[in-house]
Order: C-alpha cells, then sequence, then structure tokens
C-alpha cells in the first residue's frame, strides 16, 4: 500500500479532512478530489486525497476561489510530474557517462595545463630533478 491507495469510505475521508461528506461530493463533481470507485460507485479515498481535501480548505479559509485551487492543485501535479521526469533524465544521464566507452578523463599537466587521457589510463610521472649549475669557464 502507498499513499494513493483508496482507503476511506467518504465519511472517513470527511472526518480525517474536517470537512462535511456533502462537501467532499461537490469537489468530487467539479473535480477537485476525484477518489476512486468501487465496483458498486462507492467512493474510496486516499490518504493522498485526504492531504488534498486539507490543503483545499486552507486555500479557501485563505480567500482563494474554487477555481484558483483548481489552478493550484493543477499546477502542483505538473511541479511533481516535471520533478519526477528530471529525476529520471538525470539517472538515465549518469548511466550513460559511467557506461559510454572512449569516455574521458582530465588530468592537471605539469605546467597546469588540462591534459585528456582516455578512461583507466595514467598521467605518466616525471621526477627529474634539475639542478642548475653556472657555466665553468676556462
Amino acid at each position: 500500500m502507498n499513499e494513493r491507495s483508496p482507503l476511506f469510505v467518504i465519511s472517513v475521508a470527511a472526518e480525517l479532512a474536517g470537512m462535511h461528506p456533502q462537501t467532499l461530493r461537490q469537489y468530487d463533481r467539479l473535480g477537485l478530489v476525484s477518489p476512486t470507485r468501487t465496483a458498486g460507485k462507492s467512493r474510496r479515498y486516499s490518504m493522498h486525497d485526504v492531504v488534498q481535501l486539507r490543503e483545499i480548505a486552507q486555500l479557501s479559509s485563505e480567500g482563494v476561489s474554487l477555481e484558483g485551487i483548481r489552478r493550484v492543485l493543477g499546477l502542483e501535479d505538473e511541479v511533481a510530474t516535471l520533478r519526477a521526469r528530471v529525476r529520471e533524465l538525470e539517472g538515465a544521464l549518469a548511466d550513460e557517462m559511467l557506461n559510454r566507452p572512449g569516455r574521458r578523463v582530465f588530468a592537471a599537466g605539469a605546467a597546469g595545463e588540462v591534459i585528456s587521457l582516455k578512461a583507466g589510463t595514467r598521467v605518466r610521472r616525471e621526477n627529474a630533478v634539475v639542478v642548475w649549475r653556472p657555466l665553468e669557464r676556462e
């Protein structure tokens, strides 16, 4: 079960949301909160539906019209959908970056330049020490 599992009959959902059952029927007719239906056509509300009903009550008490509430809920659904899509794309990109053949690794060279390497190769280190000696004069 998850937060969208239909659990509550209308009377219980109304009590949990602090509303009258008739208000829930009206919101269903208006499409603000549309619970699932059983084979016998009775409404079954999920915990997500109850949370939305509470949000509707809060927005209504702040003076937002039912049309405004519909728009707010629609935008919240759109944001949730877009966030899920972004997570999906970020995961696909991460997989692509890890599994791409011939991907490149960058390192810093001795003089501070950027060196591009194939994955799995190492920078050749030179530990030579140059000692300066003045030229001997004859």
